[in-house]
């Protein structure tokens, strides 16, 4: 779905009022295409990364994300020094509209496990996922966290936390982790903000560790944004949780699945059981304005 279809879907369900303020549980939010509205969607990068732009342009995306190598296999995808600067250049010109991109880590990925070998295999994959990133100038790389396998959190936060540490210990420049929430199903890591923040709290609060906020898996793990009052639990609940300045990205999906389902289903906008009134309360937040 393009940029512009986006801004006029949600411009047209968001309640509008006079100013951009938000006017409480009752009141109303504002929405408008304006230069701090950062939206698009995941692109491929089908013969080299430089084709994201051209991809990116053709939905009218000013922000993307990509995967920098195949993200259902143990093998990281190497980027050279002259594509990476390439890459740089494009992005920091101006000249293709996009301002700012994130990539995703790949899937295979679990820092929850206490399988060894299949943790050192994560480890070492995310390091060069975090290493491409970085490479290219993204913002932040996306990760979902893992599964603990109904072990429990408490049986692998140490694990997660060592994990987490090493890889950091690889990343060069601004670019930061950011753990995305999960539906819950299966043991994973991440199906409530206070999850997030034990991760964060145990990495000792490290900064270059932030916060994806996926809007499926909220609905399917029970939290709802049905009504603006609805929204504003969400995301003050986030604030008081986690700190606004944690949040890196949305991934804003409808869902196939029901509230509380836990089940990890995404369907296309406006066309699932969140709907677009929902969504749109959620993306018109005042105190989202500006967040990819």
């Amino acid at each position: 779905m393009c940029f512009c279809v986006v801004a006029r879907q949600f411009e047209k369900i968001s309640r509008k009022q006079e100013t951009s303020e938000h006017a409480g549980c009752g009141g109303s939010y504002y929405f408008s295409m304006n230069s701090t509205v950062l939206v698009g969607g995941h692109v491929s990068v089908a013969g080299g990364v430089m084709s994201a732009f051209e991809n990116a342009k053709a939905i009218g995306a000013n922000f993307f994300q990509i995967f920098t190598g195949s993200p259902r296999i143990w093998r990281g995808s190497e980027t050279t020094d002259a594509i990476a600067e390439k890459f740089r250049a494009e992005l920091f010109t101006g000249q293709s509209g996009v301002k700012g991109f994130v990539t995703h880590a790949s899937y295979l990925i679990n820092l929850a496990t206490s399988d060894s070998e299949l943790l050192e295999k994560s480890v070492s994959l995310l390091s060069d996922n975090v290493k491409s990133a970085s490479k290219l100038g993204a913002a932040g790389i996306v990760l979902h966290v893992g599964s603990h396998k109904g072990a429990g959190l408490d049986a692998t936060l140490g694990t997660i936390g060592e994990s987490l540490a090493k890889v950091m210990s690889v990343c060069d420049g601004p670019i930061r982790i950011l753990l995305e929430n999960t539906a819950g199903a299966g043991g994973s890591v991440g199906k409530s903000f206070e999850e997030l923040a034990r991760v964060i709290e145990v990495i000792k609060g490290d900064a270059r560790v932030g916060v994806c906020i996926d809007t499926q898996h909220l609905f399917a793990s029970g939290m709802t944004y049905a009504t603006m009052a609805d929204a504003d639990t969400v995301v003050d609940r986030f604030i008081k949780v986690l700190g606004l300045e944690r949040l890196g990205c949305v991934h804003l999906n409808d869902s196939k699945a029901g509230p509380g389902s836990l089940r990890d289903r995404h369907e296309n906008l406006g066309e699932g059981l969140i709907g677009s009134e929902a969504l749109g309360n959620i993306i018109s937040h005042p105190k989202l304005t500006g967040v990819p």
